[in-house]
């Protein structure tokens, strides 16, 4: 099943229309007018990925659902599929199989994913909050009194690279190739594999110290875990969590905060404090979740599906956002939406995503953080010259620009008033975390309990 010069995949060959690009500047700067033009081609329709690269994307919401509970027409199991993509391909990363439990069905998904649940419940829920809260302020301290900032490089995408990292038992010196890693291989860029393979090496290390010397780290716990990992899994399972849960937590804390920031509809309601972060988090993960088209499926056999035909093997992908911002008498689409009862964007079915409670806290309690603390923020550019990474799978701030009143950058001690020594802005904030930031390894809980 090799890609066509022309961009055609198996199962495409009888479809006339070319291809819509969902990687670039273009698709990045305007994905939902992408999501209209696709959804007026029918439930699914033809998008390539990446150069030669295609996939059916599925826009409708019901279409969408179906898709991800259907065990029996569909497998997650991509090997058929990617024996025809070149072994360099930018989106083998993120769609490539691995021994892990987003690529394997029934009792060895089950096994993978109960190592999953049971290690991600080890979290405790206070522990994490009062973690956040710690590194909340102390990552605000560093820049509050300059009267600007960057929300993304300065606070969105340190914060859960700090929780994640030290709650696996991530060295301080090999934070910055995880969190390279974590977003280079979301990016699907020319350095996507680059990025992959050295998360993985930082991973694979990790993974042998704690089999010589065990920590109080989930590491350690998914290692002692019933499901006996081996090391190659134990590292895709540690390697997935890290994936699917920095770049995204960092994505919805960014786009909630520009939500917040932005949309008119909330009328300023953000200085006022009618609006909560949960109100801002629903409303992202209903219009522009972090991880926009993912959820990919392959028909078993050749079927047909929504009127649809498919082939074997064929790379079939979930558009959580375009299915979420779908509007028709059956699915009406309000300006906001709240609660997260409907919305597809923590997928649904078997392959729901695990680390959704923890993800929630850690991204509520980032923004009210935040907010509370500098609460005259206001964007420091119009919201059409930001700019989004390219990709086709996430949707995805590269920077977000703030100012505000400055607080004080001294404190009082005695009877005299010294300067913060937390109150200064790092050269790449975003990219070299020191280690006074780096959060204990308190994750709670027993090994197995």
């Amino acid at each position: 099943m090799t890609p066509s010069t022309t961009g055609t995949s198996p199962g495409n060959a009888a479809l006339p229309r070319e291809p819509l690009a969902l990687y670039g500047a273009g698709f990045a700067a305007d994905p939902h007018g992408h999501y209209r033009r696709l959804r007026a081609q029918g439930p699914l329709a033809r998008v390539r990925i990446a150069p030669d690269i295609d996939a059916m994307l599925v826009t409708d919401y019901h279409a969408a659902a179906d898709l991800l509970r259907d065990t029996e027409t569909f497998t997650k199991d991509p090997r058929a599929w990617q024996a025809g993509v070149p072994a360099d391909s930018p989106v083998l990363p993120v769609l490539g199989h691995r021994p892990t439990a987003l690529f394997t069905d029934g009792a060895v998904h089950a096994r993978y994913r109960d190592a999953i649940n049971d290690s991600l419940a080890l979290i405790e829920p206070h522990l994490l909050r009062a973690e956040v809260v710690r590194v909340s302020q102390r990552l605000i301290a560093e820049f509050s009194a300059t009267g600007t900032g960057d929300l993304i490089t300065q606070y969105a995408r340190r914060l859960p690279l700090h929780v994640f990292t030290a709650a696996f038992g991530v060295a301080t010196e090999d934070v910055r190739r995880v969190v390279r890693g974590t977003a280079g291989m979301m990016d699907s860029g020319a350095d996507a594999t680059e990025a992959y393979d050295d998360l993985v090496a930082v991973v694979s290390a990790l993974v042998s110290e704690r089999r010589r010397r065990p920590g109080r780290d989930l590491t350690t716990y998914l290692l002692a875990h019933p499901a006996d990992l081996d090391d190659n899994e134990a590292v895709r399972q540690i390697t997935l969590i890290m994936s699917v849960g920095h770049d995204p937590t960092t994505n919805l804390i960014g786009n909630a905060l520009l939500r917040m920031l932005s949309d008119t509809g909330y009328g300023g309601l953000l200085h006022g404090g009618a609006t909560t972060a949960r109100e801002a988090v629903d409303d992202v993960l209903w219009r522009d979740p972090p991880l926009a088209n993912l959820g990919a499926h392959f028909p078993r056999y050749d079927t047909e599906f929504h009127g649809v035909p498919l082939r074997a093997g064929q790379l079939v992908l979930v558009s959580f956002a375009a299915a979420n911002t779908q509007s028709t008498p059956s699915v009406p689409h309000s300006a906001v939406r709240s609660g997260d009862g409907g919305h597809l964007a923590w997928s649904t079915g078997p392959h729901r995503c695990p680390a959704k409670p923890s993800a929630l806290l850690m991204a509520t309690t980032a923004i009210e953080q935040i907010t509370s603390q500098l609460c005259d923020l206001e964007l420091a550019v119009e919201p059409g010259a930001l700019v989004w990474r390219p990709g086709p799978f996430h949707r995805a701030l590269a920077h977000l620009p703030v100012r505000f009143t400055p607080l004080d950058a001294f404190v009082e001690q005695g009877d005299a008033l010294v300067e913060r020594d937390d109150a200064r802005v790092e050269p790449d904030a975003g990219e070299d975390p020191d280690t006074a930031d780096h959060v204990p390894n308190r994750v709670g809980g027993t090994p197995n309990g």
